[in-house]
């Protein structure tokens, strides 16, 4: 006979069961949901991950879009929390932390209203010809999909000019510094024949598989779409922007001199580093890296033996023809030539690489001079693009031979492409999981993979060694000047100035960066605080594990569930540790 306790364990156990259940499919439903919206909010982002579905489409930038959006995610922010946690398997109890914790801070960004500043001196706008970069126009289909967004340019620059009406009017306006790339820009759109646009190199040679009546068809809409539609509304664009928007932009730089400016930085320091630090903290932590770093510069320095001040050695740095190649010809070579010494050396570190190749390609030369030295734009999630690192030929004579290796591994293998694409190919992971981030970890990793440069057999010599660790102060300079500028008064000369007197970095490259977080804020502050917690992890593996530490499997560890906020990185790395049989030791202090 059964007791009545019995009967209470398998009450329970079936209660149980049906929670997990519920729980489980009401989790599953709004991923899904929350995933499609985001598509059809973003249709450029389904295009890149090869998702045809929207690919005559761009995201609506209307007002009323946007604050649509923003109600969007609230009420899946709503349904977030009304899921019981409790009742979900620990991978999808991870999976619903990060999904909340993502939207909870785009809820929480909408306040500072920061769609009022919709022009920025990097891109966008005036440069979406570039966007053929990242797209698919393989088959008539795709050529026709495109020719429709062409033709939805000039509603998207009726809603740009709005959102930067709307800012002008609130006090919502960007560094006149910055704005003033802008013009330059703009004047590659105002042409008055379609077969002088940036758009129309796309349709110059097409595919030969085409039929030459398609041929025919497809050039004639594409001229015809270009000065009926997309010319004008540049040239509308343009008298807007120069007569009426940049004569209104601010003369301050720092975001404290926005609406709610300090509030807004500090909740950007937050977001970017995953961690409670206020900028204060930071802008201390930067002032020691810089400190520490220094000294390692002044050993290298001693070591080749120059003769002269810290300052000098970098005008030197700066100047020598020996540390500078005269073509981008050579530049480019030497680039592809670092990366194809590097990719054989990863099986020595890495146990699971990724199966998805990548290229390098120059940066496109509109908008070369005024972007950075080099950047990476991830793979298709559906195979049909490679990941591309980007490099940038513009003047080589400002770009230095003894940053070749260090960059390399940041912007492709080791750094950005083997983790990006190593999430991507996480096929049990959730879509969000695979393709968005957390900087502070991406960019955390791109920065630790420079030191994995001595692993992999570079920096042989003291100016390469140097140049690694000019990148390292490049970060920690940008902990100080990136808080100095939005949070500390500082003026953008102070800020270059700073940068000047610690990195062996060109002032062309100097400005550059310096201009780049003016216009992003924050962001530049993730570098070095994911890259000090990754740092102090391995540390940690290496001491507790002894002679059983194996580099290998602690980076498959590392890089296992993509991309976490640090706090989480660290109890995964903590609870692997455990697993392995670690002994526990005492940890220095890092950034929490």
């Amino acid at each position: 006979m059964k007791t009545p306790g019995y009967w209470l364990a398998i009450l329970l156990i079936l209660t149980s069961s049906a929670a997990f259940a519920d729980a489980t499919a009401d989790f599953a439903l709004l991923l899904e949901d929350h995933w499609e919206a985001r598509l059809a909010n973003n249709p450029l982002e389904a295009s890149r991950n090869g998702d045809r579905r929207f690919n005559d489409q761009w995201t609506d930038r209307s007002l009323g879009a946007i604050e649509l959006r923003h109600r969007q995610s609230q009420e899946f922010l709503r349904r977030a929390y009304t899921i019981d946690r409790d009742a979900l398997s620990t991978n999808a109890q991870l999976n619903h932390e990060l999904f909340r914790r993502q939207l909870q801070d785009t809820v929480d960004e909408f306040q500072f209203r920061g769609y009022l500043m919709p022009f920025s001196h990097r891109g966008g706008i005036q440069s979406l010809h570039n966007t053929t970069n990242q797209l698919r126009l393989e088959t008539v289909q795709d050529y026709d999909d495109w020719l429709a967004r062409l033709g939805n340019i000039e509603n998207l620059i009726e809603q740009t000019m709005g959102l930067a009406e709307k800012g002008r009017k609130s006090g919502y306006m960007p560094p006149r510094i910055l704005m003033e790339r802008v013009p330059k820009q703009l004047a590659l759109q105002v042409v008055d024949y379609a077969n002088e646009s940036p758009f129309f190199g796309p349709f110059e040679n097409l595919p030969e598989s085409f039929s030459a009546a398609d041929r025919e068809r497809i050039r004639a809409a594409a001229t015809d779409t270009l000065e009926d539609s997309v010319l004008p509304a540049y040239k509308k664009l343009d008298r807007y922007f120069n007569a009426r928007y940049l004569p209104a932009t601010r003369a301050s730089i720092g975001h404290s001199d926005l609406p709610n400016g300090d509030a807004w930085y500090e909740y950007l320091s937050r977001s970017f580093t995953t961690t409670r630090m206020t900028p204060d903290d930071i802008h201390r932590l930067g002032l020691e890296e810089v400190k520490r770093i220094r000294v390692e510069m002044e050993n290298i320095i001693a070591e080749v033996e120059f003769e002269g001040s810290f300052q000098e050695f970098l005008e030197f740095l700066r100047t020598d023809p020996q540390f500078y190649f005269d073509n981008p010809d050579d530049l480019y070579e030497a680039y592809l030539a670092t990366s194809k010494r590097i990719d054989p050396e990863l099986v020595n570190l890495f146990g699971k690489l990724p199966r998805m190749p990548y290229g390098v390609k120059p940066i496109p030369e509109s908008t070369a001079p005024d972007t950075t030295t080099a950047y990476y734009s991830r793979p298709a999630a559906d195979g049909s693009r490679a990941g591309i690192y980007w490099v940038n030929l513009y003047r080589p004579e400002v770009r230095p031979k003894y940053e070749i290796e260090v960059l390399s591994v940041h912007e492709a293998m080791p750094g950005h492409h083997l983790q990006l694409a190593l999430q991507q190919e996480l096929g049990n992971m959730p879509n969000f999981r695979r393709f968005l981030g957390f900087t502070a970890f991406v960019e955390g990793w791109g920065l630790y993979s420079e030191r994995l440069g001595y692993d992999l057999g570079l920096y042989k010599d003291p100016y390469s060694r140097f140049g690694q660790l000019t990148y390292d102060m490049w970060r920690a300079v940008r902990l100080v000047v990136d808080t100095g500028m939005h949070y500390k008064g500082w003026t953008r000369q102070q800020a270059i100035d700073f940068f000047k007197d610690n990195a062996a970095k060109t002032e062309h490259d100097i400005t550059n960066e310096i201009d780049r977080y003016i216009g992003n804020p924050g962001q530049a502050l993730a570098y070095k605080i994911g890259q000090l917690k990754m740092l102090t992890l391995r540390q940690r593996a290496e001491r507790q594990l002894g002679e059983n530490f194996d580099i290998r499997a602690f980076h498959d560890e590392l890089l296992g569930a993509g991309a976490l906020p640090l706090d989480l990185l660290e109890q995964r790395m903590d609870s692997w540790l455990t697993s392995v049989g670690a002994r526990p030791t005492g940890d220095p202090a890092a950034p929490d």
